[in-house]
This record gives C-alpha cells, structure tokens and sequence, in this order.
C-alpha cells in the first residue's frame, strides 16, 4: 500500500518531461513539455511523479531526462 503514501514522501530526484508523443495514451493533458517534476517512486519502465493535477501518476521513462 505504499502508493497511498507517495504524495508525502521524499522526493527521489527530478525529471524533465522532454515531450508528450504518447503512442498510445494522452499525456499532454497532465504533462508539460520543458516542465521539471518531482519522481517519488521509479521502477525499470516508469517513473512515478506529482503531475500537472497535483497527484502521483505513472509515466513511462522515454517522456523525460533526468534534471541537473
């Protein structure tokens, strides 16, 4: 159940979203391209970030680079 606590933990590092090309789902709804977001979990495939509604979502990987 550690998904119900992800809003509240530390964040983890910073991404970029790099682009909203979804193949298959539409993410230019809750992403911003060039806008840096906060990852509070991150698996192989996904990086799990606040997005633009002010929750966690899922995201795959290839949306975003790492922020310096």
């Amino acid at each position: 159940m550690i998904h119900q606590t992800w809003l509240n933990r530390p964040t983890i590092k910073k991404v970029t979203c790099v682009h909203t090309n979804a193949e298959k789902y539409v993410v230019n709804r809750v992403l911003t391209e060039g806008k840096t977001y906060d990852v509070k979990n991150e698996t192989e495939e996904f990086y799990f970030i606040v997005d633009n509604t002010g929750q966690v979502g899922g995201f795959y990987k290839d949306y975003f680079k790492e922020a310096n």
